[in-house]
């Protein structure tokens, strides 16, 4: 039987209350951010970070081996897919006119990519 430490616990528990703080920051974003973009920001960075900071508590608490490969591989998933994920569905998203930016936003950088593909796909009149 495995025994804890008193401090490796605390540690755990600290982890533990960080990551629950970012998931609540996550999910006051989702709520408040103005438009998909917004949110969806909200979502990959400060869920991811939450989510990784409470595998990160579970490593810490457990050091058993299987526990800690098991954490730590989800970690890597979570940070690799995550943002890949976010960027291609906000990308199909602005593309499908479905992601109406906030009404103070100064900068599109993905207006001159969306004229642009669309002067490609337009058929050409002869």
């Amino acid at each position: 039987m495995l025994s804890y430490s008193r401090s490796s616990l605390m540690i755990a528990n600290l982890l533990l209350l960080l990551g629950a703080l970012f998931v609540l920051v996550t999910a006051v974003g989702l709520l408040r951010l103005p438009d998909l973009l917004m949110r969806m920001h909200a979502a990959t960075k400060a869920g991811t970070l939450g989510a990784g900071l409470c595998l990160v508590a579970v490593a810490v608490a457990m050091p058993e081996p299987s526990v800690v490969a098991r954490a730590l591989a989800t970690l890597i998933f979570l940070l690799l897919t995550a943002p890949i994920a976010a960027h291609v569905i906000a990308h199909a998203a602005y593309h499908a006119g479905e992601a109406q930016l906030w009404e103070h936003t100064e900068v599109d950088d993905l207006a001159d990519d969306l004229a642009e593909s669309e002067a490609r796909t337009m058929p050409v009149s002869r």
